[in-house]
């Protein structure tokens, strides 16, 4: 992410108008920096392309559902422009390890300095898992004034190299992401309370390597140029010919795997496979963004019945336990075959020597055998029992498609004998979650998640600390026959990425901080709900650390360091040591620390380097 910014806004409570103030402050100076480089040119009054994706940071919600009601994008000269036709219903908490692609809209051309994500919470459904890793319903979710949140407008600015530029024939891609682990924290007594800063996170053109999924109706097929279109119908809403979410055209390639109708095929026996299908047959693409040009460029392919939503009822989530051909599977969305949805309900799914089972990006047929406990699949049957929490499925003629498993944790072991993990999260479940019987040769050698043993092949590890966090991605290992646990095809070390620290007092706290040798000070006595920071979907608690936790500068040479009053104008900052001056000024004259917000980086356990910072003061 080097060349590469995010653009974060938080609103919540009663700072929201000041934040919003300093919001507009922000991209009014980086719009002008951006015309100042433009050399008189102009793209206004014509129109151009925005591909606009919604993903999540990974957190502790098993469901977080929800209706997004309005997604707007704010030109520099204040025009509001609308991309989203239809009103969506979007669990957040499925889009850890993926975003989906929501909208291809036309829109005016020029520069874009804002966007606005508007929630509607009336028929939300939101569950969180507890710590012995029970899932509960959220009572109550309110904002830092503890007033019940019925609905919200979650702004973004788009700032210095993050800014969105429309222009003709050449598409733009805008990926927002709602980051659920910063923006909330539950507390968990006679009722669950769940408070609500939201965190929306805006980049342009996002070269990351979390893939990127198109659901839609077919269009057409370009079997010459290696393409084809589909109509746009984002989440789960009906599959039909209308094109208010618009087009997207899909670039496949020779190594492409495609699935239709229960069928495997690899490049152009995939793409003419998929150009015999009737117009308007379902489909689902993943895959990744690619730039120079830029193109959305399909891994995987999957057509007609292999699509949720038709003659089969369908369950995805994550096995965790298996007895016999008895599956267990968590946190599980069950889609109908009369097009309902159910959300992160249990199913019990019944395997039978019939089952074909297919495993993600490989063409070739599995064993029944091969599932395991921890692994995250989608199955494909007829569901025998409808009653919530004991809903079972019977899979005995029907199809189990074994999904790329994420595990997030620490490493625990990295040395000629192995390399293994302290899982934490398997996909976004907690490991307390899993049962682990019957996955090892014997009792003593099943799967231990505290020291969870990854088959790394040729996977290069040198760089891998103990104790460091990291994410893996690949396969359980066939029930029964563990060490190893887990067969990984990637290996991330995540101590780099992008990190978001969030602190309130309750009250507000005049030693809320100090100034130190040219850094913040933290004085975590009489913090609020929130005292964390969020780095690639870990919580980690400011109050189990020990010793003084410093904000520092980060690396960039001029930052965005300002200070919200209330009745004040705001004071922004772009000197790390004239913000530090300013600061000290007013906590000599008296005022209290409220909230600070700072994205940035997690350098060390006593230290945050801020990029940004935003504090409130009063």
């Amino acid at each position: 992410m080097d060349s590469k910014d995010f653009s974060v806004f938080r609103a919540g409570g009663a700072a929201l108008r000041r934040f919003l103030q300093l919001g507009s402050l922000l991209a009014a100076i980086g719009f002008a920096a951006l015309l100042g480089g433009c050399g008189g040119g102009s793209v206004e009054g014509e129109s151009g392309d925005v591909w606009v994706g919604l993903t999540d940071a990974a957190g502790d919600f098993a469901t977080y559902t929800v209706d997004v009601t309005a997604i707007t994008l704010t030109k520099a000269n204040g025009e509001v422009v609308e991309t989203l036709p239809l009103q969506t219903t979007v669990d957040f908490a499925q889009y850890v390890d993926m975003t989906e692609f929501l909208t291809a809209a036309t829109v005016p051309s020029g520069f874009y300095v804002a966007g606005t994500l508007s929630l509607d919470y009336s028929n939300a459904v939101i569950q969180v898992e507890n710590a012995a890793g029970e899932i509960v319903d959220v009572d109550r979710l309110i904002d830092s004034d503890g007033n019940l949140v019925t609905s919200l407008d979650v702004e973004v600015k788009l700032e210095e190299h993050n800014r969105l530029l429309i222009a003709p024939g050449i598409p733009a891609n805008l990926t927002l992401d709602f980051d659920l682990n910063a923006s909330h924290r539950t507390e968990f007594g006679s009722e669950v309370v769940t408070t609500i800063e939201p965190v929306l996170i805006a980049e342009v053109d996002a070269e990351r390597p979390k893939p990127h999924r198109v659901r839609g109706p077919l269009k057409q097929v370009n079997e010459a140029a290696g393409s084809y279109t589909v109509v746009m119908r984002p989440f789960h809403h009906r599959l039909t010919n209308d094109e208010r979410f618009g087009t997207l055209q899909i670039e496949t390639t020779d190594t492409t795997q495609f699935e239709i109708d229960g069928q495997s095929y690899t490049g152009t026996a995939g793409l003419s496979a998929l150009a015999a299908m009737p117009t308007f047959s379902a489909t689902i693409a993943v895959g990744d963004l690619k730039f120079g040009p830029r193109r959305f460029e399909a891994t995987e392919v999957y057509a007609g019945s292999s699509v949720p939503g038709g003659d089969s009822d369908v369950v995805t989530g994550d096995v965790v336990a298996r007895s016999g051909d008895i599956l267990t599977v968590k946190g599980a969305t069950l889609v109908r075959s009369d097009g309902s949805v159910i959300f992160r309900d249990q199913v019990s799914v019944t395997l039978g020597d019939n089952t074909q089972v297919k495993k993600q990006l490989s063409s070739g047929d599995f064993s029944k055998d091969e599932i395991s406990v921890g692994q995250r699949l989608r199955v494909f049957g007829t569901l025998t029992e409808t009653t919530p929490g004991a809903l079972t499925m019977d899979a005995s003629e029907g199809l189990v498609r074994m999904h790329l498993t994420t595990l997030r944790g620490t490493v625990a072991e990295n040395s000629v004998d192995g390399f293994a993990m302290v899982v934490d999260r398997f996909s976004h479940r907690k490991a307390e979650a899993f049962d682990f019987s019957g996955t090892g040769i014997t009792a003593e050698q099943d799967a231990d998640p505290n020291h969870y043993e990854i088959d790394t092949s040729s996977l290069n590890t040198s760089s891998f600390a103990i104790a460091a966090a990291m994410r893996a991605r690949g396969f359980v290992t066939p029930f029964g026959s563990a060490p190893a646990d887990f067969t990984a095809q990637t290996l991330e070390d995540l101590s780099a990425l992008p990190a978001v620290l969030v602190v309130s007092w309750d009250p507000a706290s005049a030693a809320g901080v100090s100034i130190v040798d040219q850094s913040l000070l933290l004085n975590l006595e009489g913090v609020g709900r929130f005292h964390h920071i969020s780095q690639a979907g870990a919580r980690i608690d400011l109050l189990g650390l020990e010793g003084d936790f410093m904000v520092v500068q980060g690396s960039n040479e001029v930052g965005l360091y300002s200070i919200v009053q209330p009745d004040g104008p705001v004071a922004l900052h772009t000197s790390f040591a004239a913000f530090l001056a300013d600061l000290q000024s007013r906590l000599d004259n008296g005022v209290a620390v409220r909230r600070l917000l700072a994205p940035g980086s997690y350098v060390g356990e006593m230290s945050h380097a801020a990029r940004r910072m935003i504090i409130q003061v009063e």
